[in-house]
Parts: structure tokens; C-alpha cells; sequence
């Protein structure tokens, strides 16, 4: 038996979609906890392209049970299309989905709501996709949780008292037009009854699967830097993405925990807005863009590019307790002769002993490089760590010792077969 979280240790977009589906194969039960359908992890399969926004990446192991812990906020609409999309692709789901009757439910105005703020000064960059305004309700009491739609009556009054609330909103603030409340509750029960047969007490389901030693892999969306308490707030996102929100997302005691595994992407990226010390706007930037095919999966937006930051990392390897790492793209630094890693920040000259709190400290952080020659050699067909380019093991040991964790896999390309094993 083993409990095992994966967590992205940047600003997402790591890679996790690949090395869940990956280490999915020695695990019984994959389960999400925490996020929504802004996330977007893809997997490559032969000639097959899977991108999978709330169910877990470990759906395409025919043997693995995916769960949606009560920490993800669902939209019905993009579950229902993940699921038809699986299915028409020939990933039979049957009972292997079981959904935390626990979990909060985007609502239509949650949409509405994210969209107007984020057309509004103080926007911060989201997908837009009712993430935020979910989990606000959520934290005021109000939510609409997948046990209320059991019962109509209960369902109606829960939204009838948020839509007074939220018109009020839309008509005064933002001259919307009003929501309908008897449109709104007929739809979300049709969504019952499309979904009914995967909603369980998940927390339950997965105590008793430890308790049988099954082995669970717990996956988060979204990455260490974006999280609501230790990201670079406030341009964060809604829930907390690093290892301890897997603890309560899914109802799994820390106690249980036996490992934690850190996605990290070999260079930095970062979508939406917010600092980013060792971005590049420059023709190295848009070089990495491009050969990394660097653009998210979940809305296209081309995503803000830069070299590795180690000292990033190690602050995320602290907040997670990283045990161990997967790299992931490192065939993308194949085409650079010379390579930059950040090893610190400093402050009108003065180096910084720790990662900044203070998001204006960041803003102003200059990154300290490192410089590492490169490999200029293709290695996306080595299946081995010993066949790598010497320049390559010896870029991956200094990122691993300037972050704090050992390198258990190396991933040279997107499909399964592009991974490499690490010996420690």
C-alpha cells in the first residue's frame, strides 16, 4: 500500500498530465483534489491527443479508478463533455469515476461573474471559467454542493437565495440581465440524473481502499506558485494546489502520506498575469515558446516564458516536502548552446535570503545566473540516463542540487515511451 501526491512545482503547466498517466500504471486509484476545469493536462497516446480538465489523467489505465475528491468545484457542462469525449475515443469509463457528492457546482453566475471581473482594471488573469466566484461562495457558506441536488426543494431555496443575491449583482453593478431561477435548477437536476451513478462519499471510498492496501495517487491541478496561502499572491489561484491541499480535498489523513512527487518543467513558464523574475521577452523566450509548443491547454493563451528558476523551485520543494522529482522538456533545451539558471534573487544589489512574500519584493526581484553550456544534441529517443549528453546529466544535477530534491524521472518528449527512469 502507498499514498503518493503529485504536485506541479512552478507556476503549473508542468507536465503533470503525462507522468500521472504514467505512474498511474502501478497505482489502483488516481483522484483529483483540488481546482476546476481551468486546469488542462495533456496526455499523447500513439497517434491520440487526450486533454483532460477534471478527471484525472489515470483514466486511460483500464484497471485505475479515478476519483473527483470534494475539493474540485465541477462544471457540469465541462464534465459531461469530458466524459462523451472519452468515451468517443474508446476509453470505456464504466465504474471506474467515482465523484464526491461533497464537491462544490460552478453555477451559470459564477461564470458570468469571473468573465465581468476579469474585463474590469482589477483583473488578474483567470480562464474565466467561474473558478474563483465558486469557491468564494463556497467559503461564504452558500455553495451549491452535488449532495443539494438529491433534493428539489432544497436545491430551489439554495438558489433562489443566491440568485436574489447575485441579480441584484449583475442588474446594479454590472447591467446584466436577471438568471432564471426555475431554468437553472431543471438543468443542474437533468445533470443529476446524467451523473448519479458515479457520486459516492469518495472520502469513505478512498479511507477504505488505504485500509484494503490499494495504492492511491493523489493529483492536483495548477502548481505550488498559484496557490491561495504560499503562491505569489494575489495573482493565485483559488484553492491550494500544494501537497496539503490533498489532505483536505480528498479527506485522506496527512498521516497516510508516503511520498511526494514534484513535476518540475526544465525552463519556467507561466500563464496570466502576475511576476515572473527570469521571463524572457525576447527572442529566447519566443524560441522556447515555440519548440515547447508552449501555449495552454485549457484556453490557448500563449504562455509567458523563461530559464529555470532553481530558486523558485527550492521554496516549492520546501512548502511540498518534494521527496523526489520528475523533469519534464528537457529535450526543448536541446537547441541552446548556452543555458541559464537562476541560483537567487537580489534587491537593488542586495541578494535575497529567501523567496519573497511581498508580491512588489518579486516584482522587483533580478534574477543571479548561473550560466551551463548545452548539449545541442537531440535526445528525445534515449530511454536511458547514462545515454544522455554529458552537458544534459550534468544540467539536471545542478538544478537538483540548487532545488533541494533527487530526479527520479526525466521526461525527452510528450508520448509515453519519452521517459526515462532514475536510479538514486
Amino acid at each position: 500500500m502507498s499514498v503518493s501526491i503529485i504536485v506541479g512545482s512552478q507556476w503549473g503547466d508542468e507536465g503533470k498530465g503525462k507522468i500521472v498517466d504514467l505512474l498511474s500504471e502501478n497505482f489502483q486509484i488516481v483522484a483529483r483534489y483540488q481546482g476546476g476545469a481551468n486546469a488542462g493536462h495533456t496526455v499523447e497516446i500513439g497517434d491520440k491527443k487526450f486533454i483532460l480538465h477534471l478527471i484525472p489523467s489515470g483514466i486511460l489505465r483500464e484497471n485505475v479508478t479515478c476519483v473527483i475528491g470534494n475539493g474540485v468545484v465541477i462544471d457540469p457542462q465541462a464534465l459531461l463533455e469530458e466524459i462523451k469525449m472519452l468515451e468517443e475515443l474508446g476509453i470505456k469509463i464504466n465504474d471506474r469515476l467515482l465523484i464526491s457528492h461533497k464537491a462544490h457546482l460552478i453555477m451559470p453566475y459564477h461564470k458570468i461573474i469571473d468573465s465581468l471581473n476579469e474585463s474590469s482594471a482589477s483583473k488578474i488573469g483567470t480562464t474565466g471559467r467561474g473558478i474563483g466566484p465558486c469557491y468564494i461562495d463556497k467559503y461564504a457558506r452558500t455553495g451549491i454542493r452535488i449532495v443539494d441536488l438529491l433534493d428539489r426543494k432544497i436545491l430551489s431555496e439554495k438558489i433562489k437565495c443566491n440568485i436574489s443575491e447575485k441579480n441584484n449583482l449583475l442588474k446594479k453593478i454590472y447591467n446584466q440581465d436577471e438568471l432564471n431561477v426555475d431554468e437553472i435548477v431543471e438543468t443542474y437536476l437533468k445533470f443529476d440524473d446524467q451523473i448519479d451513478k458515479y457520486i459516492t462519499d469518495t472520502t469513505t471510498f478512498l479511507n477504505n481502499s488505504i485500509k484494503e492496501g490499494k495504492s492511491i495517487l493523489l493529483e492536483g491541478a495548477q502548481g505550488a506558485l498559484l496557490d491561495i496561502d504560499h503562491g505569489t499572491y494575489p495573482y493565485v489561484t483559488s484553492s491550494n494546489p500544494t501537497s496539503g491541499g490533498a489532505c483536505t480535498g480528498t479527506g485522506i489523513p496527512p498521516t497516510k502520506i508516503d511520498d511526494v512527487i514534484g513535476i518540475v518543467k526544465a525552463y519556467t513558464t507561466r500563464v496570466g498575469l502576475g511576476p515572473f523574475p527570469t521571463e524572457l521577452n525576447d527572442e529566447t523566450g519566443e524560441k522556447l515558446r515555440k519548440i515547447g509548443f508552449e501555449y495552454g491547454a485549457t484556453t490557448g493563451r500563449p504562455r509567458r516564458c523563461g530559464w529555470y528558476d532553481a530558486f523558485l523551485v527550492n521554496y516549492s520543494s520546501m512548502v511540498n516536502g518534494i521527496t523526489k522529482a520528475a523533469i519534464t522538456k528537457l529535450d526543448v533545451l536541446s537547441n541552446f548552446e548556452k543555458i541559464n539558471v537562476c541560483v537567487g534573487y537580489e534587491i537593488n544589489g542586495k541578494k535575497l535570503k529567501y523567496f519573497p512574500s511581498s508580491i512588489y519584493e518579486l516584482e522587483n526581484s533580478k534574477p543571479i545566473y548561473e550560466t551551463l553550456d548545452g548539449w545541442n544534441e537531440d535526445i528525445s529517443s534515449i530511454k536511458n540516463y547514462e545515454s544522455l549528453p554529458t552537458k544534459a546529466k550534468e544540467y539536471l544535477e545542478f538544478i537538483a542540487k540548487q532545488s533541494g530534491f533527487k530526479i527520479s524521472i526525466v521526461s525527452v518528449g510528450p508520448k509515453r515511451d519519452q521517459t526515462i527512469e532514475v536510479e538514486n
